[in-house]
């Protein structure tokens, strides 16, 4: 877990900072300066014209962005609302480690005053927890340029516990980030999937080196490599039913009682 680093909490949206680029254009200096300035707008614009009443993206209460992820909502003060991808690309996952047990985390990420929070929590047997839309910036990385182009993954257990990482906890993992790299459209490589110790500037340690980073980058490539299941996420973890429901042929008629399967589960990709 990071503390947020110069970001504005409640919700709310910061101001972008005036860059060397935008200066120039609002300062003159020629050409150069007005096509640098270009791009500088392009992306203060691509931050801001969200806001605009109708511009939104539609947003439902206690949606989820991965399949059977239980929302279980974050203090507004630990997360700034966006619009991601479209005000900030996103092109990281930072795996994080609790230090602490999985109900602890919703703890202290439902806490205003914690100024920090993840977008999921990975509990020991694999059941995921979403705490924090992935169109927000969770503040977790202690590090503003991360937190706006990452999500963030805490994960129950101990840096020095190696028994904290389950079989469980890996597979679940690995479909939630393979889940994430399809979305935003990038590799699953170290340069992408990041632990919190590698973030510029941060103090933390996680994951520790008992994570195995070998084994998690082949779950997750192996199941970048499975077909793509069609459907999205539901509310509170609910996963949707898999292709048509079956109907009971006519000709034999048998009771309703007992015969109705229940929906299948498997990641949101």
């Amino acid at each position: 877990m990071g503390k947020r680093d110069g970001e504005k909490g409640g919700g709310q949206e910061a101001t972008p900072a005036i860059t060397r680029r935008r200066a120039l254009w609002i300062g003159g200096g020629g050409a150069v300066a007005a096509g640098t300035a270009a791009f500088a707008g392009r992306d203060v614009l691509a931050q801001w014209w969200w806001r605009l009443p109708g511009n939104e993206k539609p947003r439902k209460a206690g949606a989820v962005d991965h399949r059977g992820a239980q929302w279980v909502a974050a203090s507004p003060e630990n997360y700034r609302r966006a619009d991601r991808p479209a005000d900030y690309g996103i092109d990281r996952v930072v795996i994080h480690v609790v230090q602490g047990s999985y109900a602890t985390a919703l703890d202290v990420f439902q806490d205003p005053d914690h100024e920090a929070g993840a977008h999921y929590v990975v509990r020991k047997d694999g059941h995921v927890a979403q705490l924090i839309r992935e169109l927000d910036v969770a503040f977790h990385a202690g590090n503003r340029g991360y937190n706006e182009r990452s999500i963030g993954i805490e994960h129950e257990g101990f840096v020095d516990r190696p028994e904290s990482f389950t079989d469980a906890m890996y597979a679940s993992s690995a479909r939630l980030t393979a889940g994430i790299c399809r979305r935003y459209g990038f590799p699953a490589d170290r340069e992408h999937l990041v632990g919190h110790v590698e973030v510029p500037g941060t103090d933390h340690t996680d994951p520790g080196p008992h994570w195995d980073w070998d084994r998690y980058l082949r779950l997750v490539r192996a199941e970048l490599r499975k077909p793509v299941r069609t459907g999205r996420a539901r509310p509170h973890g609910r996963p949707e039913a898999h292709g048509p429901r079956r109907r009971a042929p006519r000709a034999h008629a048998t009771p309703r009682t007992g015969l109705r399967t229940p929906p299948g589960s498997g990641p949101h990709s």
